[in-house]
């Protein structure tokens, strides 16, 4: 029978890297580091900050093994990542995980958008935030709040506000007749349909978290 999950033992070196990049200490839910990491070995983020709480508090006795081994030897912490990452097959999903059943999902919303490498899923769900936050008179370059959003992720406030007007075209309740970035309008229209009906509080506290990437 396949594994549903591909976490295996030795990948904790890689854990307790993240573990003591500074600042020291357990990385937000969705820093680069976490989601970095959780692309590399395609576990998802959720699980990768549950196992560094874990190395945080010692609760096993294979963290409390890790700090015997780490805790004050960057150097073999070093060289025995380096080592785990240059097995043959590892980062690539199909040879390295052979036999377990591989959802790619959290992933792809890290990755650039084959419509506009410049964009990302994550990118596109903050400026979807930020959507439901403004009126459309204020989805203009010139709005802070779009001028803030557009430091975070390092886009133009023009590009911004051209995303909100994307997300204007595919709003229902607004049935706009032309598509400012007709590339873009099947990938908002994607996750309109995610999360256009939810609730708002629910996306305003992912997006807050998703901040965390780009911080």
């Amino acid at each position: 029978m396949a594994k549903s999950n591909p976490w295996h033992d030795d990948f904790w070196p890689l854990l307790m890297q993240v573990y003591k990049q500074k600042p020291v200490g357990v990385k937000p839910l969705y820093s680069k580091a976490v989601v970095d990491v959780s692309i590399e070995l395609h576990i998802p983020p959720q699980e990768i900050f549950a196992r560094l709480c874990q190395i945080a508090n010692q609760e096993t006795p294979v963290t409390i093994r890790l700090w015997e081994l780490y805790g004050d030897n960057n150097r073999r912490l070093k060289r025995d990542a380096e080592r785990l990452r240059s097995m043959e097959g590892f980062g690539a999903p199909k040879k390295f995980y052979d036999g377990v059943n591989m959802v790619e999902t959290f992933e792809k919303d890290f990755k650039p958008l084959a419509e506009d490498s410049r964009l990302t899923p994550v990118m596109l769900i903050l400026v979807l935030d930020l959507y439901f936050r403004l009126t459309p008179i204020t989805m203009v370059a010139e709005t802070p709040e779009v001028q803030e959003l557009a430091r975070l992720v390092r886009l133009k406030p023009a590009e911004v506000a051209d995303v909100l007007g994307v997300f204007q075209y595919v709003d229902p309740y607004l049935s706009r007749k032309v598509c400012p970035l007709p590339a873009l309008e099947e990938p908002c229209k994607a996750l309109w349909h995610r999360y256009g009906n939810s609730d708002t509080e629910q996306l305003a506290s992912y997006a807050e978290q998703l901040k965390d990437y780009f911080r």
